[in-house]
């Protein structure tokens, strides 16, 4: 059974029942009932044209719901004879759902929930355990994004920084159960790099490719987080970075830079250095500059400041860090860090505690934890080291 095959035919089959006439909710349900269809018979009798017998499938379940529901019978008179067998259109669809699923009127978790059912054709439950969830909880929050896009029009234009920004939600929550959702990430932003010339579409994928390359390396064998200093380069995914690096240029080359370009570009520099020694931490400043211009984002600027202590010394990082909103989930493991660095492990160990108790999950806890523990085994509570002392590698 092709589950890659029948997961990317699943948003043209879709287009084309809405385009014949079916309503978003009725027609998505469709689709599900036809690739339940297809993963019973097509292992034992496959066809010769795939989107060809899943829209005629869709189409016959569509029908059959809209006759057999009383309360919908004043739609009948729009709902066509079932088409004659043959070849189904080749008009791709794929970009209108995406911006239908990215409906503003949608909260981010449903316009994900509804990506990856109606463009990504995973299933509730994949769904559902991807995202760590009841399975009845997910049916619910997919039926009420799918309620609420129902009366929009099919062609409106979409706004392509939602989408984009729905895709990268999807890419950050990593993976979990049978269901790699950065893997989905890529996938889907791939589609919609096919299906629209926008080079911040270009840039996310660059982002997501450079980011996916190190993931073999981000962990040790006992689960824990390994920082990116840390990393065994030679774990890194090379040719996903030469990809994630040409993307980036030809982006870069339009001159119509955006944040997921400049994002893309840091994940670029980081990708390039042979050793965490070798960074080109002058230019990162630089390119978290352009971001800070783009987002005006406090989380840029509290990586902008971490940057800037590998730049120009653990003082100048601090300054920078002084300016920040200390709120943020992350600033006080970056405050732990730059004090480390410059030479006060003492105060760093408490910061790192404190880091790790405001951590959002177990590894991230976990890792700040033995900082902690690290630096109290090294130097005992009222022992200050030198300054010139051992320095750690950035995370």
């Amino acid at each position: 059974m092709d589950e890659v095959l029948l997961r990317s035919l699943t948003p043209s089959v879709l287009g084309v029942l809405v385009r014949r006439g079916a309503d978003f909710a009725a027609a998505e349900d469709a689709v599900q009932e036809a690739l339940m269809e297809a993963v019973r018979v097509w292992p034992e009798d496959p066809p010769r044209d795939p989107k060809g017998w899943l829209v005629a499938v869709a189409w016959r379940r569509f029908l059959d719901a809209t006759r057999s529901d009383t309360a919908r019978r004043r739609r009948e008179d729009r709902v066509e004879e079932e088409p004659a067998p043959g070849p189904a259109s080749s008009v791709d669809d794929t970009l209108q759902l995406y911006f239908l699923c990215a409906h503003p009127s949608l909260t981010p978790s449903s316009a994900v929930a509804l990506t990856l059912r109606a463009v990504g054709g995973l299933t509730t439950r994949q769904i559902a355990r991807a995202y760590l969830v009841p399975e009845a909880t997910m049916a619910q929050r997919i039926s009420r994004a799918k309620r609420t896009v129902s009366g929009v029009r099919f062609d409106r234009p979409g706004d392509v920084a939602t989408v984009l920004r729905v895709l990268y939600l999807v890419f950050n929550e990593g993976y979990s159960g049978d269901v790699d959702l950065a893997a989905e990430a890529i996938r889907l932003t791939r589609q919609l790099a096919a299906a629209v010339d926008h080079p911040e579409v270009a840039g996310l994928l660059a982002l997501m490719l450079l980011h996916h390359a190190r993931r073999a390396a981000r962990t040790a064998p006992d689960g824990s987080l390994v920082p990116l200093a840390e990393q065994d380069r030679g774990r890194w995914d090379t040719a996903s970075i030469a990809e994630g690096v040409a993307i980036l240029q030809g982006a870069l080359a339009r001159d119509r830079l955006g944040e997921f370009q400049a994002q893309a570009a840091v994940a670029a520099l980081h990708a390039d250095a042979p050793t965490a020694e070798e960074t080109d931490w002058v230019q990162i400043v630089e390119w978290y500059d352009e971001l800070a211009r783009l987002t005006d984002s406090p989380v840029v600027r509290l990586n902008r400041a971490v940057a800037v202590g590998e730049a120009d010394g653990a003082r100048a990082g601090l300054a920078a860090l002084a300016t920040v909103d200390s709120s943020l989930p992350r600033y006080t493991a970056a405050a732990a860090y730059l004090h480390e660095r410059d030479g006060d492990p003492a105060k760093a160990a408490r910061l790192y505690a404190e880091a790790a108790r405001k951590a959002s999950n177990l590894a991230e806890r976990d890792h700040l934890t033995r900082q902690a523990a690290r630096l109290n085994a090294r130097h005992p509570p009222g022992e200050r080291p030198r300054k010139d002392g051992p320095r750690p590698r950035p995370d």
